[in-house]
């Protein structure tokens, strides 16, 4: 991992370095897009942007009623969220979340209790914490709809 900070030439230089020596997986650390793109070129197969990333997750968190976002690449994240009113009483299957929302209910965490894998048969009550995942414009409105 290289995290030099904001030194742009050395990190650059360190990542360019690594890679003429075959160093199989380089992760570096970027302060911005564009010194990312140029650490790709020059070897990173993996470029962090944590500034970034916390600033995009932090955005979700005080715009919506996520309890929290994670995104991951390709337009793809997971959400802490509450049980939507729709929801209520249902099993998870024949909510029908899935197709209605174009999300993933993966896990369920009830009350005073751990997180449980979801199954169709699992039924959703008021105060339930859910994770979902999807594309980021549907997670978004999931979690809209609690």
């Amino acid at each position: 991992m290289v995290a030099i900070g904001d030194d742009l030439e050395a990190s650059i230089l360190t990542t360019s370095l690594l890679a003429d020596f075959d160093i199989p997986y380089i992760w570096v650390k970027a302060t911005n897009r564009q010194h990312g793109r140029i650490l790709e070129r020059v070897g990173a197969t993996r470029v962090v942007l944590p500034e970034h990333d916390m600033g995009e997750r932090v955005a979700h968190l005080v715009t919506g009623r996520m309890l929290d976002y994670i995104e991951f690449q390709d337009d793809y994240a997971m959400v802490k969220t509450r049980v939507p009113a729709m929801a209520v009483g249902q099993p998870l299957g024949e909510s029908r979340i899935r197709s209605k929302c174009g999300v993933t209910v993966v896990a369920i965490k009830r009350p005073n209790e751990g997180f449980t894998y979801a199954t169709q048969d699992t039924v959703l009550a008021h105060g339930d914490i859910l994770i979902a995942s999807g594309r980021n414009r549907d997670v978004e409105r999931f979690a809209d709809l609690t």
